[in-house]
């Protein structure tokens, strides 16, 4: 195996946005409570538990579900910028998910005096830039810190699933790289000063892609990188993959290593059927977004990692070996002594 190779491998199965992954697992375990039909399709949602967004059967369509809660740390430093995420960051999860955005709920806990007040207009700005109505939510101005967890409904006419991707397909990613980092953070932000009607038409594509049954699977880029989303989908799927590292978009001048645990503000990770890649390829460069076919789905439970031409390939992951959220399809998941082994 080639040594770069190798190093990037464990980098990936080591890094913190991935770790969190993994502490799904347990909450998923929990509150299936050992039930299959808790997390089976079929039953009272369209898409089993572990998907961006919940989708429950309503009338022609699905209603979506999100929430996201936010690290501490991350509302302490950056409090204008959280509020903005709040919106943005569940936004993207509807449109994930083949949806449209609906209205935003949120819950905040700030000190008393103005410590909320940046949260508020960080908020406020997004939901005008997303054109999403803040509707309603739940405050506690007597905290001893500032903490932020905001919600979102929307609805589907045709799903987008992390449950749906099939052995035989590109692995797609999609990803707005006119943009900087948030620094400290690892975080890729396209969003902020750019034009409000185009943030909210480089969205619209998702769900377009979906009507026109150009798609059946696709999944938001998170904390966990384009790599360690990707191990989402596939876990959900049941299915296996070889991803080329050096095929993964990045903006110039940004180290490989960095983008691997990035992420992105506008980044979503398609699987897509032969018969359907010019077009889907095609949609995302119009609107002149990144957009390459980083990787192909096979009938396996393992993922491979390449780099370009360089020689052999290196193993990311075993499914059948251990899990990562948790949220495979009940037949596919490691039994208990398999899981106290990994």
């Amino acid at each position: 195996m080639n040594a770069e190779l190798a190093r990037l491998t464990a980098l990936l199965r080591a890094a913190p946005g991935v770790k969190h992954k993994r502490d799904i697992a347990r909450v998923v375990r929990t509150l299936a409570g050992g039930d299959d039909t808790a997390v089976a399709r079929g039953g009272a949602w369209a898409a089993p538990v572990g998907d961006d967004c919940a989708a429950i059967p309503d009338g022609d369509g699905y209603l979506l579900l999100a929430i996201e809660g936010f690290v501490n740390e991350f509302v302490a430093r950056e409090p204008w910028f959280a509020g903005y995420c709040g919106v943005m960051v569940n936004v993207s999860d509807i449109y994930a998910m083949g949806g449209r955005p609906l209205a935003i709920v949120d819950a905040l806990w700030s000190r008393d005096g103005d410590a909320a007040q940046p949260l508020l207009d960080g908020l406020a700005c997004a939901a005008a830039v997303y054109d999403v109505p803040i509707v309603g939510g739940h405050s506690n101005r007597r905290s001893d810190r500032e903490q932020l967890s905001v919600a979102i409904t929307g609805r589907a006419s045709r799903l987008l699933t992390s449950f749906d991707a099939r052995p035989g397909e590109n692995l797609v990613v999609a990803c707005d790289l006119r943009g900087r980092y948030q620094e400290p953070w690892d975080y890729w932000n396209a969003s902020l000063g750019a034009p409000a009607e185009r943030l909210r038409a480089d969205l619209e594509l998702l769900p377009m892609i979906a009507e026109d049954g150009l798609c059946r699977a696709a999944k938001d880029i998170s904390m966990a990188g384009v790599v360690g989303t990707a191990l989402m989908l596939l876990e959900c799927s049941g299915i296996g993959a070889t991803i080329d590292l050096a095929a993964i978009p990045r903006p110039p001048g940004v180290a490989l290593e960095r983008w691997l645990a990035t992420f992105p503000s506008y980044g979503f990770i398609l699987s897509v059927a032969d018969a359907d890649l010019a077009p889907v390829l095609a949609r995302f460069a119009c609107r002149e977004l990144a957009c390459a076919v980083i990787g192909r789905t096979d009938s396996g439970r393992r993922v491979h990692l390449r780099h370009g031409s360089a020689p052999g390939s290196a193993l990311l992951w075993d499914f059948a070996e251990e899990d990562l959220t948790g949220c495979a399809p009940a037949v596919l998941r490691p039994s208990s002594k398999e899981q106290q082994h990994a």
